[in-house]
This record gives C-alpha cells, structure tokens and sequence, in this order.
C-alpha cells in the first residue's frame, strides 16, 4: 500500500468566485456571497437569501462545452474539476490511471422540476430528456466522459459529509493502488426541493447566517462544486516542473452517532469521533491543529454539537477555527469538496480564513471564531469538518510535508 496521498491540486466554483483565485479576492475583502435568487425561481425568491453562483447554465456551458440543456449540477462539477486538474500541470488525463470519485445529493432534480411543471399541467407535455439525469450518479458519468476519465468511476451521496466521503474513498483506492490520481469532491445545485426542505425543517435563516454566533437562527444554502486531485507517492514525485503537491490528506474518519435523522447528538458525539478519528490517523494530538474549518451551518442544533466536540477535544487550547459557510453558504453534497480545497490551499499559504457576520459568542462555548483573513500563518495541520444528517460525521486532517 502507498504509505501518503497528496493534494497536487485543486478547483472550486461557488457562490463568491467562479475559481479559487476569486474565491480567495471575497474572503480577503469580507465579501460574503448572499444576496435573492436570481437563477433558482421560488416562491420564497425574497424571503430566504442564498448564495448562488453568480453564472446562468448558458455561460457554464460555454465555459465547459457540455450542453446548456443538461443539469446545472454537472456544469459546475465540470468547471471546478477542470480546474483542478489544469493546475496539477499533469497534462494530458489519459495517460494515468485516473479516478473520478464526486459527491452531490439533489442529482438532476433541478431539471426533473422543469419536466414536473410542465407534466403536472399536462401529462403529455414535458420532455423525458430532462428526467434521464436525474439520479445522482448519473451526473459524475456525464463529467467523467467529458474529462476522458475511464478507470474508476463513484458517486458518494451522504448529506452533507458527502464531498469529504469522497476524498476518504479516492484516497483508500490511491493507497491500494487500484488508480494514481484521484478526482474528488462534490457538486450541488440550489434546487426548490431542497430550499422547501430546509425551510420545513425550520432551520434557513430569512438575513446572512451567522455560525457560531450566539444570535443565529439558521444557514443560508448555496451551490457549487469543489475538487482536489489526491496522487500518490510515486506520482507526487514526478510533478512537472514548478509544480509541487499543496500538502497530503494526512488523515481521515467518518463515525455515526445515528441519534436522529437530521440533528446532531445534543454533545456532538460523532463529531467528537471523527475528530479524534483522523487526528489519530494522522498520528498527532489536538495541540498540532493549527486550524479547523467548522462543518459551521448557523443552525443551533450544528454549531452547539460541534462546539461541544471542539471543547471536549481541544481544551483548554483552542486552535484558531472557522466557518467559510459564512461566506458559500451550505452547499450541501459540494461543502465537504469546496472545504477541502479551502483547507488544502490554506496548508499551503499559511491562510486562517474569516467568519463571517460573527457578533456575539456562543454562551454554551468556551471559544469563538475568527473574523480576520490572514495570510503567512504557520500551519501544518488543518481539520475540515463535514457533519451530515443522520449523523453521518466526516473530519479530514491537511498537512504539510515532512520537507516544508
């Protein structure tokens, strides 16, 4: 088995940049991505904000030549896996043994709605064309056929620890030599199922969420997609030229505390697991993080669990934590892959990234998060978090080379 997994690159599209240069331009300059629909029609188009990518199908399409006509899903996988791929500098995909592993969780619903409001009016009306991707997988096969990617193909669909599932299982088939390079993350598109969801659950908040704050009253969703590109030692090794791995996924667990279908156990217990989990993979202790990227909804159920896990693992030192979903939104299915991009790059360049529309702490916490984008940081491990629904718990630990 390859004994390290490496991030030799990574891609992001979202609701504060079409790439990850931008992206980083919103955090740097506190400009998070809220704002009314523009592209999603609800009903609810004024009362909850979202964060949506800030391009119409058309002009993803056009970025990526795949049809308009095909599920925004796949469109904004595709860019971001693009992306990712473009800035390993490994050239040409076919000649690796390459796996794409991407999560999402609403598939090609957004289109199947287009097909229902038409069927339900007139059952002869409506074209079959917009249902045929409807499930989840079959929106990883369309951007693996437009990459050339043949060797491995899997569609991870966990809520929202699903973009993290994804590099665990790309990594797993990296270390049993089964592919070179991997393609993971996840994808998701703001859709009326899900926005109707959450707003039955009660937990989406109607102004900016605010996670981590002791006045928040729920999350914000968002879209977008976000990739890394996991490689092994040996292909980690043979990078061209000016191009060197960012840092290795170094650690990784998933726990379930099964305590209800959408909450969180009151104490974080799968929290707390995974946590521990991948800290002990990656052979360190709580005092080596150096930065955590909160799971950080703004729900009260989300952000007291964690904390809670956060504060039973970490105390009395708490290493510098927050939330970049004050920023996307919960992109759902793509949040674990957007993060991990997020965690991997701050690796790299030292980055604490900010929380943003933060006031007040949490009265149940003995921390709060941090407000300021820095850069220049010593980093060496960074936790990403990515708790789901029914308790599907996901941490992943970054950290630099043995050489940095």
């Amino acid at each position: 088995m390859h004994s390290d997994v490496w991030i030799a690159g990574g891609g992001v599209i979202c609701g504060i940049g079409n790439n990850l240069s931008e992206c980083l331009t919103a955090f740097k300059h506190m400009e998070p991505g809220m704002a009314h629909m523009e592209y999603l029609h609800s009903i609810h188009r004024h009362t909850f904000p979202v964060v949506e990518v800030k391009a119409a199908n058309e002009t993803l399409a056009g970025w990526t030549g795949m049809s308009a006509k095909l599920s925004r899903t796949a469109l904004l996988s595709r860019v971001a896996a693009e992306e990712a791929w473009q800035s390993t500098g490994l050239g040409d995909i076919r000649q690796y043994r390459v796996g794409f592993v991407s999560a999402n969780t609403v598939g090609g619903m957004d289109k199947t709605e287009d097909f229902f409001a038409d069927y339900l009016q007139d059952p002869s009306q409506g074209h079959l064309s917009q249902v045929v991707h409807h499930e989840c997988g079959a929106i990883t096969e369309l951007v693996a056929d437009a990459m050339g990617i043949r060797h491995h193909i899997s569609t991870i669909s966990t809520a929202c620890s699903s973009g993290a599932n994804a590099l665990m299982y790309g990594a797993r088939l990296i270390k049993n030599n089964l592919v070179d390079v991997v393609i993971a993350g996840g994808t998701d598109a703001l859709t009326r199922f899900t926005l109707n969801g959450f707003n039955t659950l009660m937990i989406l908040d109607q102004a900016a969420c605010r996670p981590f704050d002791d006045t928040r009253t729920g999350l914000n969703l968002g879209e977008g997609a976000g990739y890394v590109v996991l490689v092994s030692d040996a292909l980690a090794a043979e990078m061209p030229v000016g191009k060197t791995p960012w840092c290795r996924l170094s650690g990784y667990a998933n726990a379930n505390d099964a305590y209800h279908q959408t909450a969180s156990s009151p104490d974080g217990t799968g929290n707390f697991l995974a946590m521990q989990g991948a800290m002990e993979m990656s052979g360190i202790k709580p005092e080596d993080i150096s930065y955590i990227n909160l799971h950080g909804t703004g729900t009260q159920n989300n952000d007291v669990a964690e904390g809670s896990a956060i504060a039973r693992l970490f105390a009395p030192h708490y290493p510098p934590a927050s939330s970049t979903k004050s920023f996307t939104g919960h992109t759902l299915g793509a949040s674990g892959g957007i993060e991990a991009v997020f965690s991997a790059w701050a690796v790299k360049e030292g980055i604490i990234y900010p929380n943003a529309n933060f006031s007040k702490q949490m009265k149940e916490l003995p921390f709060a998060p941090e407000t300021r984008f820095s850069t220049g940081n010593k980093i060496q491990h960074v936790m990403s978090n990515s708790f789901g629904f029914g308790g599907n718990c996901s941490s992943l630990v970054f950290s630099k080379s043995a050489q940095s």
